[in-house]
């Protein structure tokens, strides 16, 4: 049988990208499949919630947990098929996600070149849907490998089960129901590049190859995003709002130059960074917390911040934007309770 290695009383301050203040009364590595069933069962014996925690990228922490947190450390890839025109790739949830985007082009497997330095890892990618510059990994997956904990088994996902749509999914739905363990690309061997974006296009120029957006994807966002081990951060922290057109042409009265860009369902979303910049937040700091300069839409925690620092600054972002603009915007990073429980962003302080 396969041993579980369960550590007490560990300090997750390095293993989220904000770098919030958190120790986890219980925590467990997981490096192989087999591992996630034992240690969802010892959770359960143990009257634990259990966290699942993947690059620790997009979670909001207090400063202690009292559950078992899941730290997916699976590595490996595979070629499960391929032809002339594409490439199926496995990767495990443990994988290093711009690492693989990285790998990926080098190998001639494109599509995933957009969503370049993205924080986090493989098994995290799909529960938000990540995406970027006009790109969404739920459209590149196949497959997905996972442990459904409420039914005891494991299962596999059809892309089209997935319900994946802007920065949401099944697996966010359902937190810490299925524990992703792997996940299926289908990438193309003839890159059909995506530059909707105005200052990628630019950037790019005449020299149209998937190497070319990598790179310039990559020098985009290492512009504008902090580094996490220079600035604690969490990458965009709201999401990007969708709208009502009614609602956006009242607003277009006001302000002609509101960046927005038309969905299918006949919504308008709108560029939250510049409603950020707009309220007089971009470059402000709050005690610990602040909006990056160079970024609005990135919230840095600059000083050993806690939940409660960063909760202080994102609510007064939200209100003055909300007076401005009668938008509210969304946090994007997943909130933790002090029981390991995902709760809304609109509770109490006091969690």
């Amino acid at each position: 049988m396969t041993d579980l290695n369960i550590q007490y009383d560990v300090d997750l301050t390095q293993k989220n990208t904000l770098a919030l203040q958190c120790v986890a009364s219980h925590y467990v590595q997981i490096q192989q499949i087999s591992q996630i069933a034992l240690a969802v069962e010892y959770a359960k014996q143990h009257h634990l919630n259990w966290v699942i925690l993947s690059g620790g990228s997009n979670f909001l922490l207090p400063e202690k947990i009292h559950a078992l947190v899941l730290d997916m450390a699976i590595l490996g890839e595979e070629i499960l098929t391929q032809d002339q025109d594409s490439v199926v790739v496995k990767a495990y949830a443990g994988q290093n996600w711009h690492q693989f985007v990285l790998d990926c082009c080098a190998k001639g497997y494109h599509g995933l070149e957009n969503l370049a330095l993205i924080p986090g890892k493989v098994g995290a990618s799909p529960i938000q849907n990540i995406g970027a510059y006009g790109v969404e990994v739920g459209e590149f997956i196949q497959q997905i490998w996972a442990y459904d904990t409420a039914q005891q088994q494991d299962v596999i996902f059809d892309a089209a089960d997935c319900q994946f749509a802007y920065r949401d999914s099944i697996f966010k739905q359902n937190a810490g129901r299925y524990v992703i363990y792997a996940v299926s690309f289908k990438l193309l061997k003839q890159a059909k590049l995506k530059i909707n974006y105005a200052d990628v296009a630019q950037r790019m120029g005449d020299e149209q190859t998937p190497e070319k957006l990598l790179q310039t994807i990559i020098a985009i966002r290492s512009e504008k995003l902090p580094q996490p081990s220079q600035y604690p951060n969490a990458g965009s922290f709201f999401k990007n709002p969708l709208i009502s057109t009614q609602q956006f042409e009242q607003l277009q009265q006001k302000f002609p130059n509101m960046p927005h860009y038309p969905q299918s369902n006949g919504m308008q979303k709108i560029a939250a960074g510049w409603l950020i910049e707009q309220a007089g937040w971009k470059g402000k700091q709050l005690g610990k917390v602040g909006m990056f300069a160079r970024q609005a839409l990135v919230l840095v925690n600059y000083a050993d911040a806690s939940l409660s620092d960063v909760q202080n600054t994102y609510q007064q972002v939200q209100h003055d934007v909300q007076q401005q603009f009668a938008i509210l915007l969304e946090p994007e990073p997943v909130l933790l309770n002090a029981l390991g429980q995902v709760v809304s962003h609109h509770t109490c302080h006091q969690i």
